[in-house]
């Protein structure tokens, strides 16, 4: 069946550097089976020309050596520009009068792409059900609705609620787009088609799993947003909690959108509650120095910009295995990494080795950079006595593939089109992730919250992190990071 994918927020930085790149590499692929429309939706006043030019200079920017010309003539022909404003009802009205134009009488799916800020989520929601685009009635209709997906529990009930009016949930695609890197779909398949890793991945052999999400850059030209959110809506209710859910959820029924979903769910519903007096012991934060200069911070912020989480899953599989994730601006370097650290074995037979046997088995997954994965273990030196040395097995992408990994937008983005919900948050699953984080965020606005300690840039955050872990017998995987990309 052909779509119509309508973007609203059409003229911001998203829909340029994102969507329309990958819109147009599917086209390249010839992954849009039935053809695809692609309409903008904002204030700005286009013509369908002025647009289309405007997105071959950004698509040739960021689609780099896949962009041609010609290609390009051929998938632009299909985009279209229709003046809006969102808090305007009329302009919905006139928007669907349209769309019912260039679909010319055909059965079409729309997908109603909400790259607006989040405050426009409601009224653009509101307007589609009273102009009646929401409507199923010959062909489907869905939202994308991208991060943040409320502040708190309590604006997150809520815009389910005003969503759930309008759509159901099979309608509705919370995108995050962490979902859509191979790795991570990747995770999947290490765990679940491989009989090697399933058997040793729970409590009898896992020390820990410590989850890192580390940028180099600073807030940037972000400060007024990031002083609002902090790390913690930033990076912890979303991407960590969905790389946790992956990590510690149990195997689904079938590879589908409910079953897949259904075990995240059971997940964050299995962690441990985090009272006031967990949040003191079990979390950690700081916030690099210089951060109080950015344009729009507060010059008496204190909004973490680091960020570290002890977590209890309480379930058969994971009891007493601590899950630790980690979040900062302005670190050591770029990496997103999962890492399973095994228990030592039970009986050291080498004590006498020169070396050190601390560093017992450890899995890395790097979802970015470099994707891969990694495998440490102990081997014995060559012609010196029994010395050991910790050693690696690599597995990287690129190497393998011999071809540059699609984005992440490519994947959900085609998924949507397709009706596949697997790799997108359902309402309960992003309700009970602000469960999590909400209780820490309260704690950490309080007087008497846990300290908010200062680091340098390029640090792995607060020197006192890393005493803290030390303090539980363990120590942060600090590697930036563990694969590196071969030279061309």
């Amino acid at each position: 069946m052909p779509a119509t994918f309508i973007i609203f927020g059409a003229s911001g930085d998203l829909t340029s550097r994102k969507l329309i790149p990958a819109l147009y590499k599917l086209h390249c692929k010839k992954r849009l089976k039935g053809g695809l429309r692609v309409v903008g939706f904002s204030r700005s006043p286009y013509s369908h020309d002025e647009w289309r030019n405007e997105l071959a200079e950004t698509t040739k920017k960021f689609a780099g050596e896949d962009f041609s010309q010609p290609v390009w003539n051929d998938f632009a022909k299909n985009l279209f520009y229709h003046a809006g404003d969102i808090e305007h009802p009329a302009d919905f009205d006139s928007l669907s009068d349209f769309l019912l134009e260039i679909e010319a009488g055909e059965a079409c799916t729309r997908i109603f792409y909400l790259a607006t800020a989040p405050r426009f989520y409601e009224p653009a929601v509101v307007h589609l059900g009273d102009s009646g685009l929401a409507h199923e009635a010959a062909a489907p209709r869905r939202i994308v609705i991208e991060k943040p997906f409320g502040s708190d529990l309590k604006s997150a009930e809520h815009l389910n609620e005003v969503i759930h009016l309008v759509f159901s949930e099979h309608q509705v695609y919370r995108i995050d787009h962490y979902l859509g890197k191979e790795t991570v779909q990747n995770l999947f398949v290490l765990r679940f088609a491989n009989t090697i890793f399933e058997p040793i991945w729970n409590r009898n052999y896992v020390d820990h799993v410590q989850i890192t999400v580390a940028e180099e850059v600073d807030v940037g030209k972000r400060g007024g947003y990031y002083d609002r959110a902090g790390v913690l809506r930033d990076m912890f209710q979303n991407h960590l909690l969905q790389l946790t859910m992956i990590t510690a959820m149990e195997a689904p029924v079938r590879y589908g959108a409910d079953p897949v979903r259904n075990e995240k769910v059971k997940v964050l519903d299995a962690v441990r509650s985090i009272t006031p007096e967990a949040v003191a012991s079990d979390t950690f934060r700081g916030q690099y120095r210089g951060y109080l200069k950015a344009e729009g911070v507060a010059p008496n912020s204190r909004i973490a910009t680091f960020g570290a989480v002890k977590l209890w899953i309480d379930n058969w599989r994971w009891q007493g295995v601590p899950f630790y994730l980690r979040s900062g601006k302005n670190m050591s370097c770029r990496t997103t990494q999962i890492v399973i650290q095994f228990r030592e074995p039970p009986q050291k037979l080498f004590r006498d080795s020169p070396r050190s046997l601390d560093q017992s088995n450890r899995l890395v997954v790097q979802v970015q950079p470099n994707e891969g994965i990694q495998l440490h273990f102990q081997t014995k030196v060559p012609d010196a006595g029994m010395d050991l040395r910790q050693t690696d097995l690599d597995f990287d992408f690129h190497s393998e593939y011999h071809r540059a990994l699609p984005e992440a937008y490519e994947r959900l983005l085609l998924d949507a089109l397709e009706g596949d919900a697997s790799l997108f948050a359902r309402a309960d699953e992003v309700e009970a992730a602000w469960r999590i984080v909400d209780p820490i965020i309260k704690t950490w606005q309080e007087t008497d919250a846990p300290p908010l300690l200062p680091y340098d840039a390029g640090d792995w955050g607060p020197l006192e992190s890393a005493q803290w872990m030390e303090a539980q017998g363990r120590e942060w995987f600090d590697n930036c990071p563990v694969l590196k990309r071969p030279a061309d």
